[in-house]
């Protein structure tokens, strides 16, 4: 299994009062790659870039918005600290509500790849639950989405989210395959709005998922918000998964 990443939204609070230290004690968990937010990365991603590199970490992938005006500052962000590949945070539920939601949306993240792939990028998209809670003829949304995008596009797979949503996330990623390049790990009681927990203390089946995924796609640590200290959660799941990986 590869080495797992960090998504740095997980400590956007510990970030904003002392990243070096943050940085640092990640790296120091085993970590060897984080993915940032654009927001994280700020107004200097070159300073951001010098501050990954001195704690010894590398960049999987960026989250950005390239839905918008945003897009050509969120290249530059990318080409910055080192990643050609930019995944697209959310797309609102209203964007799934419906066929012709969901045709629009994709046509969006079309359009934003080939634009993407015009600056040297690959593109990804990553969902949240309501792709899978929102049924369009008789299917989770979110597959017709992905039916319907360009083959380039690649897949960020939040098995959190995906659980929350309904779907049996191994068979899911059994029937994407290679489509997925990245997968948010996370654990917790399966709901909306509880905390999560570090991986492997909660109700997901986490080795079955692991195992059902591309062996080559990233995975990468994310808590949205945890009970306790979340550099403690996240050396908990580092731990847990070296342990499946041995």
């Amino acid at each position: 299994m590869p080495v797992p990443a960090v998504q740095l939204y997980s400590v956007r609070t510990e970030i904003a009062t002392r990243p070096a230290a943050t940085l640092r004690s990640i790296a120091e968990m085993g970590f060897r790659a984080v993915e940032p937010t654009a927001g994280l990365v700020g107004d200097d991603p070159h300073a951001f870039r010098d501050a990954l590199a001195s704690a010894g970490l590398t960049v999987s992938s960026l989250h950005g918005p390239l839905l918008d005006e945003r897009r050509d500052a969120v290249a530059a962000a990318a080409a910055a600290i080192g990643t050609d590949t930019v995944v697209i945070p959310a797309i609102t539920a209203q964007g799934f509500a419906d066929r012709a939601s969901v045709e629009d949306s994709a046509r969006r993240v079309n359009e934003a790849a080939r634009w993407a792939a015009g600056a040297g990028l690959r593109l990804g998209y990553h969902n949240h639950h309501w792709e899978f809670a929102q049924v369009v003829a008789g299917r989770p949304a979110f597959e017709p989405f992905a039916d319907l995008l360009e083959a380039g596009v690649l897949l960020e797979i939040d098995v959190y989210w995906a659980h929350v949503g309904g779907a049996d996330v191994p068979e899911l990623l059994g029937r994407l395959g290679e489509r997925v390049s990245h997968l948010h790990v996370k654990d917790g009681p399966g709901t909306v709005d509880a905390p999560m927990t570090a991986v492997g203390s909660g109700t997901l089946p986490i080795p079955a998922i692991l195992a059902a995924a591309p062996p080559g796609a990233w995975r990468i640590v994310e808590l949205d918000r945890c009970d306790g200290d979340m550099l403690d959660a996240l050396a908990r799941s580092r731990h847990y998964l070296a342990g499946l990986a041995a």
